[in-house]
């Protein structure tokens, strides 16, 4: 058991100093060079019935994204092809549901999962709440990983969402963990939150047991017609703080500098993979949001002398 006070004195630790430590850290158990590029499709976007209140796909928000129905198996295949040329060796889907629903619309998913599995990819899903039969389902199609999000402390999440509890969430990660599928599990900087609940947010994320495979960390990116649509930008300083703090507190984990990168400069991600950031989502949407390029991402990486994490491996990359 990690605590809240040792958490709280890592967080707190002088920035320069807190970089170095992760840093060293992200050296001993990871290849330091190595950066994971994964590409995020929506698959199914907008009307869902969820309040969150980052969220543009909310049916609730005037947001301008409309209401669509399932990508066909083909399109999506085809899409996951085109992210692996580009170098991506984790395809993630994601469809605007409160929850998985059995039926033709599920089905379609597994075939998606199967088939692209079959291209040698990681593939990873979010979808939102399922069931253990449901995750047991997704797993025999070959499911790598699934994504589901804390998004913020326990104490904060009532502010941001009202349609769901947070044991909700923490029951879907349970389903999916028993299943045998690898948990991708992070959150959203930037919606209000202080730093008492980035803390209490790591707690909770650093004591599952066993760990993420995979924490993802967001920049909010505000949308117009949502309830954070006025927030102000997040300074990259706390949002690099968090990443060397997951690093230190989950090791082994792949940490993932997702959505918000468009608001980060050159500099900025770089430091954010000195503190022990090593993925990246490629392509020029996140779901419904801006994102940097390949191309623009290529650039950076070459930049820095970053390589792109081989092809499809499950074991976590060690340092030699």
């Amino acid at each position: 058991m990690i605590s809240l006070d040792y958490i709280k004195e890592l967080y707190e630790t002088p920035f320069l100093q807190l970089i170095s430590e992760a840093s060293a850290v992200h050296k001993r158990y990871h290849k330091f060079a190595d950066i994971q590029l994964c590409t995020l499709l929506s698959i199914k976007t907008g009307g869902c019935p969820e309040d969150c209140a980052y969220c543009p796909q909310a049916a609730r928000y005037s947001t301008g994204v409309d209401a669509e129905k399932l990508l066909d198996v083909e399109t999506v295949v085809s899409t996951a092809k085109n992210a692996k040329e580009a170098g991506a060796t984790r395809f993630c889907m994601g469809a605007a549901w409160r929850e998985v629903r059995d039926g033709k619309d599920f089905d379609s998913v597994l075939e998606m999962v199967s088939r692209v599995n079959d291209l040698g990819l990681e593939v990873c899903t979010t979808l939102g709440m399922v069931t253990d039969t449901q995750a047991k389902r997704l797993k025999e199609a070959g499911l790598s990983a699934y994504n589901h999000n804390l998004d913020t402390s326990e104490s904060y999440y009532g502010k941001i969402i009202h349609t769901r509890e947070y044991q909700d969430r923490l029951d879907t990660l349970a389903n999916v963990r028993e299943a045998g599928i690898s948990v991708c599990c992070g959150g959203i900087l930037g919606m209000g939150e202080t730093d008492e609940d980035r803390i209490h947010f790591l707690h909770t994320l650093a004591n599952f047991d066993p760990q993420p495979e995979s924490v993802p960390i967001n920049a909010l990116v505000p949308v117009e017609g949502t309830p954070l649509a006025e927030m102000p930008p997040l300074d990259p300083f706390d949002f690099i703080r968090v990443i060397a703090c997951a690093r230190i507190l989950m090791p082994r984990s792949r940490v993932r500098l997702s959505a918000g990168r468009l608001s980060l400069s050159e500099e900025a991600q770089a430091l954010a993979f000195l503190a022990g950031a090593n993925s990246i989502f490629t392509g020029d949407t996140l779901l419904t949001t801006p994102n940097p390029g390949f191309d623009e991402d290529s650039t950076l990486l070459n930049k820095l002398g970053v390589k792109k994490k081989a092809p499809f491996s499950m074991e976590m990359s060690l340092a030699e």
